[in-house]
C-alpha cells in the first residue's frame, strides 16, 4: 500500500484552540495521520481545531472527503473547525463544495485564532 505523503504537527495556541500544521499531500492515504492529529489536537479539551494549509502541496477528492469526515467528528464533539493558508485554488474548491460554509476560512493564523477565541 502506498505511504502517506503528508506530515501533520499539532500546536496548542490557546487553552481553547489547537492548530494542525499540514505539510504535503492530503489524499486517502492521509486518513490515519489526519485522525491521529485530530485526536492529539483535541486531547487537551480544545473546542476549536484550526487547520493550517500553508504548506499543502496537493489535495484530491479523497482528501476533501477526509475533511468532511473530520468535520462530522468535530461537530459530534461540539468543536468548530477553522482553516487558513488555503491557496486560491483550494479556496475555490472549498467554495464549490460549500466546505467554506462549515469550515470558516481565514487569511492567516492570527485571524483564525482570534475567531476561535471569540467562539467564531
Amino acid at each position: 500500500m502506498p505511504q502517506s505523503q503528508v506530515k501533520m504537527d499539532v500546536r496548542k495556541v490557546t487553552p481553547q484552540a489547537s492548530v494542525i500544521d499540514i505539510e504535503g499531500d492530503v489524499t486517502a492515504f492521509s486518513e490515519n495521520v489526519l485522525m491521529d492529529a485530530y485526536t492529539d489536537a483535541s486531547s487537551d479539551g480544545a473546542n476549536s481545531i484550526i487547520l493550517n494549509f500553508s504548506n499543502l502541496d496537493y489535495m484530491n477528492s479523497s482528501g476533501i472527503g477526509l475533511l468532511v469526515t473530520l468535520l462530522i467528528r468535530a461537530q459530534r464533539q461540539g468543536q468548530s473547525l477553522l482553516a487558513y493558508g488555503l491557496s486560491d485554488h483550494y479556496r475555490q474548491i472549498f467554495e464549490l463544495t460549500r466546505l467554506n460554509e462549515a469550515i470558516s476560512c481565514y487569511a492567516g493564523e492570527a485571524d483564525a485564532v482570534a475567531a476561535a477565541s471569540n467562539g467564531r
